[in-house]
């Protein structure tokens, strides 16, 4: 079962997000990533970035309530910038080397207005491409990262510090997407007894440090309410 199929299991917590980037009823262009990886955990993975930032999480293709986050700016216009390098997946992107098999993954554009165009690859040589990937599997890890924070917050209070650990190291090596959609989990830690003593510090000094980011207002943030699915 993917783990977006339960984290919201438990009544009167759940998720609220706050998503300032995206205006009601106007069709932002949007990309999406989706990833089909038999075996490798999570065995699918599919995500959307719309102009605005708004990006939606699944791992599971009839999953109807996404996760659901807002990228910086500065990230969002770079994946944008990155699929008009690579004409907005109109021509193959596929090395046809003979490599091993990474998963089916495909780059895929939605105008706001026209047909939508994309691209099928297991490897691309081509250096816009793997900057590409990069960037979608890193906004992939800090999704993951935030979902085993919440279950584990909700549901495995003990396990919480090993959440938190994970979550840290993406942030130490650099491969972490929007930190600030953190926050509230981390908030919630620090302030609740229950939580164990190195977990509530650990996630004092995460808050601290996902604070001094630059960001844009209300980019990533998320609000906790509980919401069963």
């Amino acid at each position: 079962m993917p783990l977006t199929a339960w984290r919201y299991a438990a009544p009167a917590f759940g998720l609220t997000l706050v998503l300032t980037a995206s205006s009601a009823g106007a069709a932002e262009p949007r990309l999406i990533f989706t990833k089909t990886f038999p075996g490798s955990q999570p065995a699918y993975v599919w995500i959307a970035v719309d102009h605005a930032g708004a990006l939606e999480f699944k791992e599971a293709p009839d999953d109807d309530q996404p996760v659901k986050a807002v990228l910086l700016q500065p990230d969002t216009s770079r994946l944008f910038e990155l699929a008009e390098q690579l004409s907005y997946f109109k021509t193959p992107i596929e090395s046809g080397l003979k490599v091993a098999n990474m998963g089916k993954k495909v780059f895929r554009y939605e105008p706001d207005g026209g047909a939508p165009s994309e691209a099928t690859f297991n490897y691309s040589a081509i250096p816009a491409a793997q900057e590409l990937l990069d960037l979608f599997e890193k906004i992939s890890s800090t999704e993951q990262a935030w979902i085993d924070l919440d279950r584990t917050v909700h549901f495995d209070k003990l396990g919480v510090n090993d959440a938190l650990a994970e979550v840290e190291s993406l942030w130490v090596h650099k491969e972490m997407m929007a930190p600030q959609q953190f926050l509230p989990l981390l908030r919630r830690i620090t302030k609740q007894e229950a939580f164990m003593h190195l977990a509530r510090e650990r996630a004092a000094r995460l808050a601290d440090a996902f604070e001094a980011q630059p960001s844009q207002a209300g980019a990533g943030t998320r609000e906790t309410e509980s919401k069963p699915r």
